[in-house]
């Protein structure tokens, strides 16, 4: 299969996908964990709230699903949601991503959590991995947070194998992190193999706090391929309490939560095909999905707008985060 099967007309909320990060694995980075997740993190309770929120998600409308060989057992939960549930798995879109591997061992206190490598092994024995859970169900491979240092851009043995992949009818593409993200993704629109572009799609971090990234996207957008966001709500600093108060203002005059302002900030932005909710729980989902129905005017668009920190202080900030 491939990523050409995404609709995003299918339905109001198509736009909106649900990531697994948060409740592949018992720590992530994302504020208010020890509230979202219960106290068993056990992989059975993961397991059953993985599939209550993609029962939640499919029913409300959400036909793309994204995970990662480094989000614990993400693969493995979604596999099992896909092959009891095969009415709704025959019109869900699903995409994974290489070059992270889980080290932590499902340990929330492990000084290690995930190591990253772009190359061919990593690449070989992972795409095994992921085809042995998902098998023809992978629609997307994309790799796994690309820097404009990494060498997955311009190594020949990964780009083989990446065209092989696509040649085989998955589509390819990267997710990009960091403050050089702009650069990252105008180098992987530069890349073909056999004169043909090889990405299809690009998923980046974009927010209102951490924009810089959006004029590459933009590009992304014209030059054909898909944009993908994650990180809407800045690893949790965009939702609640948490949100900055001009976020909070916005959603009380529009009856609704800072995590839906902050989500429909980016589906606003011309270029942006899906932006991920990360929800951990049904009622977070049912707040992000609220998005799609809320309607930002131009104050509020200039509002957010003056929220952007620079790159290098949004990202410190991020990698500062604990590990929950």
């Amino acid at each position: 299969m491939a990523f050409s099967r995404f609709r995003p007309e299918a339905t109001p909320t198509a736009r909106i996908g649900l990531g697994l990060a948060a409740v592949g694995r018992p720590g992530y980075i994302n504020l208010g964990r020890d509230r979202d997740l219960p106290a068993d993190r056990a992989p059975e309770a993961l397991r059953e709230r993985s599939h209550e929120l993609l029962d939640a998600a499919h029913a409300r409308g959400v036909r793309y699903l994204d995970a990662a060989r480094s989000y614990g057992r993400a693969e493995e939960f979604l596999a099992g949601w896909l092959a009891t549930r095969p009415e709704a798995a025959a019109d869900v879109v699903v995409g994974s991503k290489w070059g992270y591997t889980y080290t932590a061992d499902w340990r929330t206190d492990a000084e290690v959590h995930e190591v990253k490598d772009h190359g061919p092994a990593t690449f070989d024995r992972q795409y095994a991995e992921t085809r042995a859970l998902l098998g023809d169900r992978l629609d997307l491979y994309q790799i796994h947070s690309v820097t404009p240092e990494s060498p997955a851009l311009t190594d020949p043995a990964v780009l083989d194998r990446l065209a092989g992949l696509a040649a085989a009818g998955v589509t390819v593409g990267l997710s990009t992190s960091g403050p050089g993200q702009a650069e990252a993704i105008r180098a992987a629109l530069e890349v073909e193999v056999a004169g043909r572009p090889l990405f299809a799609t690009v998923q980046s971090t974009y927010n209102v706090l951490e924009t810089s990234a959006g004029p590459a996207l933009a590009e992304a957008h014209a030059a054909g391929r898909t944009v993908i966001v994650k990180e809407a709500m800045a690893n949790g600093r965009l939702a609640g309490e948490a949100a900055p108060p001009a976020v909070r203002r916005i959603a009380e005059a529009a009856g609704t939560g800072p995590d839906a302002v902050a989500l429909a900030a980016v589906l606003r932005q011309p270029w942006a095909g899906i932006v991920l909710s990360g929800a951990a729980t049904v009622a977070q989902l049912t707040g992000n999905l609220a998005a799609a129905g809320l309607d930002l005017d131009e104050a509020a668009a200039v509002a957010l707008g003056e929220l952007a920190e620079p790159p290098a202080a949004y990202w410190g900030r991020r990698s500062a985060l604990p590990w929950h």
